[in-house]
């Protein structure tokens, strides 16, 4: 597989970390009623932001692929 594929797949998981976020956030706002399930989505939640931004940050900063 080449290196510009590699990337591709390595942004589309970090792609999906964000929407894993985004929905984790969305749970603990409107959703979840129990104070421990909201302590853990909202963890899970910053966890894969935090792990999608670094992902994102490194795709971006590693320049293009020819």
């Amino acid at each position: 597989m080449s290196v510009s594929m590699q990337k591709m797949w390595i942004s589309i998981i970090g792609m999906g970390l964000f929407a894993v976020a985004m929905f984790a956030m969305y749970l603990v706002r409107y959703k979840l009623k129990n104070k421990w399930m909201k302590v853990i989505a909202g963890i899970v939640g910053w966890v894969c932001l935090i792990f999608g931004g670094f992902i994102t940050l490194f795709i971006v900063l590693s320049g293009p692929t020819y």
